[in-house]
Order: structure tokens, then C-alpha cells, then sequence
């Protein structure tokens, strides 16, 4: 289990991670979002003793940690594939690892085999790597001493869709294992698909720590879209029934505040044909442009 406590770390007077606290629980993917500088990868770098903290606490499995001796076997993890000695092979790599932490050198064939990169890829220096190719390596070295916790920050960099299944399958079935398993990630139909809860938090404070099914209903409200010749009636009927419409083109109404169900029946009892009646659902990408749009540190600007 991962543990995090009132945790800040300051630079001058730059304040990257303020008085955080969430906990991650084993059994489960958890998906660890937020904008551009929010602070997602100096937390997980105080997680793993790579930063000190300012204040607060971040421990593993109860410790910080630097108190985990051979800490392959504690926690695993991927914060920067391109981090390896690249006149080495990925097997030369993975033996050192095992070495220094005492893991059987037989878990170094075991790894590579389950990361796709058995065989040949295996004795090839990792400088001849292609960005996918050391997102696996570095996948491999996080699951080298088959520990109960796992942080992986951007995995997905560089995986064609081979991989992404790949890696999609893998967190899902360590979670089952009982593993805790952490995912920063700013691909949010990857997390969609993934992830069980969330973690999201903005300018380094915590926004939201629930369910990925909690998260997502936070944003807007599902919207029905209803295509028909008469919308200007339909239109009428429907916000006497205490729905918000909104005219889209000259047939067609964006709904919120009334099911399609419901509308299909205004429809019938108003004797009003309908070419189209759609549901979007609430999404996690809408959810979180939504809540973190007063946590965003960098702002594009108009394209025009």
C-alpha cells in the first residue's frame, strides 16, 4: 500500500507539491492524473527517495522507501525508460539489477520473455533501442524482482497497439495478483480503459481521489442529442418537461436534464418524427478538462 501525508516539496519559493494525502491501495489499477506541472512526477520521485521532501511523509508498505533493503524486491518502477546505459545490452542490464539485489539470475530470461523482448532483442545494446522497445525494458526491470508495488509513470510512450494491449492486460492482471499498481498518465482514454481509481491533482493540491466511475459523473451530465424535422416543437415540449435544449443546426437539439427514454416519448405523444436519439455518456476526458481547468500551469494559445 502506498501512503502519502500532508506531503509538500518546495523549490525557492516554487511550491511543486502542496500538503498532499491519498492513499493507494492493493487489488486495483490506479490511475494518477493531472495537467502539465501539476506535480504527479516530483510525487512519485519522493515516493522512491529520489527528492526529500520539504514536509510530509510518502512510505510504501508502511516505510519510506530508503528503509527497504534490496528495494527491487519491495517496489518496482518506470519513471524514465531512456535512463540506461545505452552501450549495455537489456540482459547485461537486468543481471547487474539482480545482482545487487539478490534475485535469481533466472528471473533476468523471465522478464525480458514477458516483456517481448526475449531472444535476440535481449543481447542488443539498448542504445540501438527504438522508444518502445526501452518503455518494455523498463517495464521488465520494474516486475525484476516481482514486487508488491508498482509505480509506472507515462508507460504507454512510444508502445504501438501491440503494446498498449500488452501493457493494458499486464497492470490488469497484477491489480488481480493483489499487487498495488500506480499509473500516472495523460492519456485519458488509456485510464478509461485501465484504471479502477484515481488520483488527479492540480498546481501540486489534491483535486479528486474516488472511483473512475465517480470521477467521470462529476463532469457534465449525459447529453441526448435528437435529430428531427420539427425541432422547434419538440423544443417547446421538452422544456415544459424541465429540460435544458439547446439548438444545435436546424434539426438538430443537444438535451441535458431529461433521459432519451423520456424524449422518445414527448416525441410520440407530440406526434414528432425523430431521424436520430443518441446518448453520450459522461466521459473521464470531459470530467477532468472540466475540474482541472483551474489547475492548468501551461495554456496554448489560440491556434487563429
Amino acid at each position: 500500500m502506498i501512503e502519502v501525508n500532508q506531503l509538500t516539496k518546495r523549490y525557492g519559493d516554487k511550491t511543486a507539491v502542496r500538503e498532499l494525502s491519498f492513499t493507494v491501495r492493493p487489488g486495483h489499477v490506479t490511475g494518477f492524473l493531472g495537467p502539465n506541472g501539476a506535480g504527479k512526477t516530483t510525487t512519485l520521485r519522493m515516493l522512491l527517495g529520489l527528492i526529500e521532501p520539504t514536509s510530509g511523509t510518502a512510505t510504501i508498505s508502511g516505510h519510506s522507501f530508503r528503509r527497504h533493503p534490496r528495494g527491487l524486491h519491495h517496489v518496482g518502477a518506470l519513471l524514465d525508460a531512456g535512463d540506461v546505459h545505452g552501450g549495455r545490452s537489456a540482459r547485461a542490464h537486468l543481471r547487474a539489477l539482480a545482482r545487487s539485489n539478490r534475485i535469481p539470475a533466472r528471473r533476468v530470461d523471465e522478464v525480458l520473455a514477458e516483456a517481448g523482448l526475449g531472444g535476440a532483442a535481449a543481447g542488443r545494446r539498448v542504445g540501438g533501442y527504438s522508444l518502445g522497445m526501452k518503455q518494455r525494458l523498463g517495464i521488465a526491470t520494474a516486475l525484476l524482482g516481482d514486487p508488491p508495488v508498482l509505480l509506472f509513470d507515462e508507460p504507454l510512450n512510444g508502445l504501438d497497439p501491440e503494446g498498449v494491449l500488452w501493457v493494458r492486460q499486464l497492470f490488469r492482471k497484477l491489480a488481480a495478483e493483489g499487487r498495488t499498481v500506480l499509473v500516472s498518465s495523460h492519456l485519458m482514454s488509456e485510464m478509461e480503459n485501465t484504471a479502477d481509481e484515481l488520483i488527479v491533482i492540480g498546481r501540486g493540491e489534491l483535486i479528486a481521489a474516488e472511483s473512475l466511475a465517480e470521477f467521470s459523473a462529476r463532469g457534465t451530465a449525459p447529453t441526448v442529442t435528437v435529430r428531427t424535422p420539427d425541432a422547434g416543437a419538440l423544443a417547446s415540449a421538452l422544456s415544459a418537461e424541465g429540460a435544458a435544449v439547446v439548438p444545435y443546426d436546424k434539426e438538430t437539439l443537444k438535451v441535458t436534464g431529461i433521459g432519451s427514454d423520456r424524449i422518445g416519448e414527448i416525441a410520440f405523444e407530440h406526434h414528432v418524427l425523430l431521424r436520430e436519439l443518441s446518448t453520450q455518456a459522461a466521459s473521464l476526458e470531459a470530467a477532468f478538462m472540466e475540474l482541472t481547468a483551474d489547475s492548468v500551469e501551461y495554456l496554448a494559445g489560440d491556434p487563429r
